[in-house]
């Protein structure tokens, strides 16, 4: 992926620290603020946690990155995709992407609340396949 094309394209600078926040959030998939800066100290020593935040609000006012609300977890952030469910096991934390088109459930909520619905997250909890065979 060209992370630079990618920042241009959402009007944003491409600063080596966005490339490299993006393509931390290419390889990871989801990642919240502690777990992208533990990673991203890795390549560049001296980035702040407020850098990290300031990199992060830009690229998520632009449309590039998305924040998945988790109920009593930190938040998650990834690469901005077509909407679809996130899936967390409630032992082991993993955290995926369910590809279900969600597009009927939001026209429906729309529906019924009379709501103009701008966004949506849908984050599932369970036990998965692995840990249920433990």
């Amino acid at each position: 992926m060209n992370y630079e094309l990618l920042l241009r394209e959402h009007s944003l600078k491409a600063t080596p620290q966005r490339v490299g926040i993006l393509s931390l959030m290419q390889t990871s998939g989801h990642l919240d603020v502690e777990e992208l800066f533990t990673e991203i100290k890795k390549q560049f020593s001296t980035i702040s946690l407020a850098t990290l935040y300031k990199n992060i609000n830009a690229m998520m006012e632009k449309g590039l990155l998305t924040e998945i609300k988790i109920p009593n977890q930190k938040s998650k952030y990834e690469i901005a995709k077509a909407p679809h469910i996130h899936l967390l096991c409630q032992e082991c934390n993993e955290f995926i992407d369910l590809k279900l088109d969600i597009g009927c459930l939001v026209d429906e909520a729309a529906k019924e609340s009379h709501y103009r619905l701008k966004e949506s997250s849908i984050v599932l909890s369970g036990v998965c396949e692995k840990c249920q065979a433990k």
